[in-house]
């Protein structure tokens, strides 16, 4: 028995279906604030990895363990901030594999 859509408003309908339908104002704050925060994150953990490395000419006993962990963990936490808020969709929102409407025009 197949179900696309539980009734908490997660899509399971295929494989890795994890896609949470939301009101479309909570989707474009969502939108925003976590590409801003992984924007911020991101960019600060390169500044830091950059800080860190004294710009990729530190020897490898100047650089600064601590600092460059920090600037890994802030640039694996903005991508994963990033990737995680692109399960939020609106109800309106299909997903473009699911769209068979549109017939094949290949010539």
């Amino acid at each position: 028995m197949e179900q696309a859509e539980r009734e908490d408003g997660r899509d399971e309908g295929g494989p890795g279906g994890r896609d949470v339908v939301v009101p479309l104002r909570m989707y474009k704050t969502v939108t925003v604030f976590s590409t801003l925060i992984a924007i911020a994150s991101i960019l600060a953990g390169f500044v830091l990895l950059d800080r860190g490395t004294q710009r990729a000419t530190a020897s490898p006993e100047e650089v600064s363990l601590p600092l460059v962990a920090l600037a890994l963990a802030l640039i694996v936490g903005g991508s994963a901030v990033y990737a995680f808020s692109t399960r939020f969709r609106t109800e309106g929102m299909g997903k473009p594999k699911d769209d068979t409407d549109e017939g094949s025009n290949n010539g």
